[in-house]
C-alpha cells in the first residue's frame, strides 16, 4: 500500500480502538460471578487495535520515498473475499460459527494466495475452532456452535 493509505487508516484503527475501550466499559462489569465479564474481550480488542495502529504509524515513517509503485487493484479478489464475508454472516446461524468461519478462511487465504493447502487448512481450523472454544468456554460467552445434523 502506499505511506499516505497506511498512515491514515492507522488514525482510522486508533480511533476505532479507543471507541472499543470507551463503549466497552459501558458494558457490564461482571456476569453471575464470573471473574470475567462482557467487557473484556472488547477491551482487550481496543488495546490490541491501538498497539497495531501505532505500531502501523510508526513503520510509516521506515517507507523508502523513492518507491513510485503503482498499486494496482484486484477487484476480483476483492470480490470474492466480500462476497464470502457476506456468505459467512448470513449462514452463520444455519450453518455455526467454526464451520463458516473455517470456510471464509479457507477462501480468503486461498484468494490472497494459491497453493499451500495443507497450512490453510491447519490455520483456518485452529483459528476458528480456538476463537470459538477461547469464547463460548473460556469467557462464557455464546455462538451459534455446530448445526443440528452435524452432531
Amino acid at each position: 500500500m502506499s505511506k499516505t493509505f497506511d498512515r491514515y487508516s492507522s488514525i482510522i484503527f486508533l480511533v476505532l480502538g479507543i471507541g472499543f475501550i470507551f463503549e466497552s466499559s459501558k458494558i457490564s462489569q461482571s456476569a453471575y460471578g464470573s471473574n470475567v465479564g462482557p467487557d473484556i474481550f472488547p477491551k482487550f480488542l481496543g488495546i490490541i487495535l491501538i498497539l497495531l495502529s501505532c505500531r502501523l504509524f510508526y513503520e510509516t515513517f521506515k517507507y523508502a520515498n523513492k518507491e513510485k509503485r503503482k498499486d494496482i487493484l484486484d477487484y476480483k479478489k476483492f470480490l470474492i473475499i466480500f462476497v464470502s464475508a457476506i456468505l459467512n454472516v448470513v449462514l452463520l446461524e444455519t450453518i455455526g460459527y467454526v464451520i463458516t468461519t473455517f470456510l471464509f478462511l479457507l477462501i480468503s487465504f486461498q484468494t490472497m494466495e494459491k497453493g499451500g493447502w495443507l497450512k490453510t487448512l491447519l490455520i483456518s481450523g485452529v483459528f476458528s475452532y480456538g476463537i470459538y472454544f477461547l469464547f463460548v468456554e473460556v469467557l462464557e460467552g455464546t455462538l451459534p456452535g455446530f448445526p443440528v445434523w452435524f452432531n
